[in-house]
């Protein structure tokens, strides 16, 4: 399936959440396809745990 397809499809299922259900029901599908997202990359072992928890160097702030 292509990311084209896979994009029209979530943008479906957040225009009927949204129409149907409300504002709030579209943004809590917004949040759970995001969550999905990073699950699912987590699994395919795009990322790891401690991208998200790592601090960064001293070296490393900007200025």
């Amino acid at each position: 399936m292509s990311m084209a397809v896979v994009g029209l499809l979530a943008g479906m299922g957040l225009g009927f959440a949204g129409y149907f259900g409300g504002f709030g029901a579209f943004l809590l599908v917004a949040a759970l396809g995001a969550v999905g997202f990073v699950v699912g990359r987590f699994l395919e072992g795009d990322f790891e745990v401690g991208d998200f928890f790592r601090s960064r160097e001293r070296g490393d702030r900007p200025r």
